[in-house]
């Protein structure tokens, strides 16, 4: 029996595209391999089918709406945990060559066996700190796209994506409330870091009307050589 099959509409009506039949296919075996990985590890809280589509598969993909129409980018999810929002993100852009980040190496395995059993060729998991491996030259300045889905500080985050980027590249801020305060420390931390904020996405979840934050940075003379 079909998860999601009821809510492939809001693909279409929200994001303006719908997974094909594979996708379809890959997300229900993720979901699979979650609750299945779930039961050995601390995965995830959201187990729901509903509550999964739409805080694991809908909004790993809606950070990173801004950018569909590229092909062939290099993308780092930075903190991944069980996967997300990378995992979803290689299912639907086979293009994209996706590096899972994750300091625990439980998670890093739950994540290679997830990668090896959708048989995603173009994405690979990596085990280390973000704040370690972005200063190996492997991964420094190797990327068009930094994501972080944390709850930590903004500045903080900000500070674990910005080595990863390449001049041209732009971090990507998974948030779910987005407080004054917390602008007011990325804009200091982009003052020191020649950053700059170049948008903040607010929107509601399909289902749930929850309230999310997409915040994009780049470098400073890149922005303002484009803009």
């Amino acid at each position: 029996m079909p998860h999601f099959s009821h809510l492939f509409e809001h693909w279409q009506s929200t994001l303006n595209w719908s997974p094909n039949d594979d996708q379809i296919a890959q997300f229900e075996k993720l979901y699979e391999l979650v609750l299945e990985g779930n039961s050995k590890q601390n995965l995830t809280r959201i187990t729901a089918p509903d509550d999964f589509w739409e805080k694991h598969l809908w909004d790993s993909l809606c950070g990173v709406w801004a950018f569909w129409d590229r092909e062939d980018i290099k993308v780092i999810d930075i903190g991944t945990g069980a996967g997300f929002p990378g995992l979803p993100i290689a299912i639907a852009k086979p293009s994209w060559q996706v590096t899972l980040v994750d300091s625990k190496q439980k998670k890093v395995a739950f994540v290679e066996e997830t990668i090896e059993n959708l048989q995603l060729s173009n994405a690979i998991a990596q085990w280390g700190r973000g704040e370690d491996i972005n200063k190996l030259s492997a991964y420094k300045k190797k990327y068009d796209l930094a994501l972080v889905r944390a709850v930590g500080k903004p500045d903080i985050c900000a500070s674990y994506a910005l080595p990863f980027l390449k001049r041209s590249g732009t971090a990507v801020l998974y948030r779910g409330q987005w407080l004054p305060e917390e602008s007011e420390q990325l804009d200091i931390f982009c003052d020191q870091e020649d950053l700059q904020v170049v948008k903040q996405d607010r929107f509601q979840t399909p289902l749930t009307a929850g309230i999310r934050h997409s915040v994009y940075l780049s470098p400073r003379s890149i922005s303002n050589s484009s803009s």
